[in-house]
């Protein structure tokens, strides 16, 4: 059989420590470098040129050189070492365990998500997550970004993607506040002028904004005693569970602190919109045929938004219109 089969080459550990050796040109250096002892390495390349019936080396006093037959040897098998360490390399990292990135507004991930990130860690332990909290849409394939939920209505939702819950809108305060503002609560338009309005500082959903709740009460003259206003949903509810305030609250990402009793309700939830109109959320996947890890999440997380329209007896929604882009973000 020939020596061009691949059964007539040197064993690759014999190479590599010939390699190591030629890159260093030393015998000592080449074995720390392959975590070896120097008499290892130094067998190593006594049994390479005794496969091959050249020497390989020239060892002088406290030196070593290539022969010619190094030379050439080295000339070839250096550079396939190096290609093959970055193919190897490549391949490990392509295999390792990359996490699951999700992506969703900052409300949504701090007041949404992150109080469910233990339920989902308990039920799907050694899951690696990446969570990224931003108000930007995203370009998920170009980003790597395997899972968003996005806030919008439904003729801007990308084709694919799943309606988690809609949205309804009620104000809330902190239970003490609550108490003190006694049975009628927020009936009268004077009893908006003892109160601290807390507000989102933004145009995205006027339903969020405290003069539209006014307005629609007929209470447009009403004089609250101070308006906040804050450019994250987040630190809206934050003001609120703190008693500085009343807050406009999305209840379906609220639910929990309401549940626990950290926030009270203190109006009827205000009427939705015609469906064409109406915001909501939607699951987004980047992937049509995601690893099993993204599917894993995708699922725990439709499991966890059943679970709200459940408890709130609302629907999904409307189904997302097609054609649209996977791009994810808004608040």
């Amino acid at each position: 059989m020939g020596m061009s089969t691949l059964v007539g080459l040197p064993s690759l550990d014999l190479l590599r420590s010939f390699v190591a050796v030629g890159r260093r040109m030393s015998i000592t250096l080449a074995a720390d470098e392959l975590c070896l002892t120097q008499s290892a390495v130094s067998r190593q390349i006594a049994a390479l040129e005794g496969q091959l019936g050249v020497p390989l080396l020239v060892r002088r006093h406290r030196a070593i050189g290539l022969t010619d037959d190094g030379e050439r040897l080295y000339r070839v098998a250096e550079p396939a070492v190096r290609e093959l360490q970055e193919a190897v390399g490549e391949l490990r990292a392509n295999g390792a365990a990359r996490p699951v990135t999700l992506t969703a507004s900052v409300g949504v991930m701090g007041l949404w998500m992150l109080p469910r990130l233990g339920r989902l860690q308990r039920d799907h332990p050694g899951l690696e997550l990446r969570l990224s909290a931003s108000n930007r849409r995203s370009d998920l394939r170009a980003e790597q970004i395997d899972l968003a939920i996005r806030y919008c209505v439904a003729q801007a939702a990308p084709a694919g993607s799943v309606p988690l819950f809609g949205e309804t809108i009620a104000a809330v305060a902190h239970p003490r506040l609550a108490q003190a503002l006694g049975k009628g609560g927020l009936s009268t338009a004077q009893a908006m002028s003892e109160l601290h309005l807390l507000e989102l500082d933004d145009n995205i959903n006027p339903r969020l904004r405290w003069a539209g709740w006014l307005a629609a009460r007929g209470w447009q003259q009403a004089r609250p005693r101070a308006m906040v206003r804050f450019n994250q949903y987040d630190q809206v509810i934050h003001a609120a569970l703190a008693g500085q305030g009343v807050a406009l609250g999305r209840l379906e990402l609220i639910a929990g602190l309401i549940a626990e009793g950290q926030l009270t309700v203190l109006d009827a939830p205000a009427a939705m919109e015609e469906p064409g109109e109406a915001l909501g959320y939607w699951l987004i996947q980047a992937d049509a045929r995601p690893r099993q890890a993204v599917r894993k999440v995708a699922e725990w997380i439709l499991r966890e938004a059943e679970a709200v329209r459940a408890a709130a007896a609302l629907s999904p929604g409307p189904s997302p219109a097609s054609g649209r882009g996977e791009q994810a973000g808004s608040r």
